[in-house]
């Protein structure tokens, strides 16, 4: 695989009130904890960007990493990060808030980029791209760190500067249903019930 699985972990969560969001309950455990089970199988290692609560996610056994630019700078400065502990030559990024992420995201993914010969693979479902939901050359590094040091932050504008593959996960469109909010946690609670 020669993946190295980044759960991006790292935010304010704003829209929940500034509790992290990964270790919100969700079906009877953190939501982090659904990320790193179906994450697992996938990848050849797991890094947890987080830059608050940090105990609480090392108790999940993984290497925690906080980002290197301060500020919460968002998630491309998690995917630096990531990128920067990796032992891997490809990082796969998930948010810590998408309990239902696909089994087969990495191979998709993967597939996908090297078809194409592709910087960065990321998630699709109809129109919409998931970027959090990526995979990109480990090698890409020093071409993020000087787009981060120039102030960039959206992640669709470094993604502009790369050769991206978007790939289509149709089939599966709610597995790329995040939690935002209490009231999307509470939806998707009850229809997991």
């Amino acid at each position: 695989m020669s993946i190295t699985g980044v759960v991006l972990a790292g935010g304010l969560a704003r829209r929940m009130g500034g509790v992290d969001k990964g270790l919100i309950a969700f079906a009877g455990k953190p939501m982090v904890a659904h990320v790193l089970e179906r994450l697992r199988p996938q990848v050849d290692e797991i890094l947890v960007n987080a830059n608050r609560e940090i105990g609480q996610y090392e108790v999940y056994g993984y290497p925690v990493i906080p980002d290197e630019i301060e500020g919460f700078a968002g998630p491309l400065a998690g995917l630096h990060r990531g990128m920067s502990a990796a032992s891997q030559p490809f990082v796969l990024t998930v948010p810590c808030d998408s309990p239902f992420l696909p089994s087969d995201l990495a191979s998709r993914l993967m597939q996908a980029l090297q078809q194409t010969d592709a910087d960065l693979a990321v998630a699709k479902t109809g129109a919409q791209a998931h970027p959090v939901f990526c995979l990109c050359r480990t090698g890409l590094k020093n071409h993020l760190q000087s787009y981060l040091q120039s102030g960039g932050r959206k992640i669709d504008a470094w993604y502009g500067t790369l050769k991206v593959v978007e790939v289509a996960f149709d089939d599966q469109p709610q597995a790329f249903a995040n939690i935002n909010t209490l009231e999307e946690l509470e939806s998707l609670q009850d229809q997991n019930r």
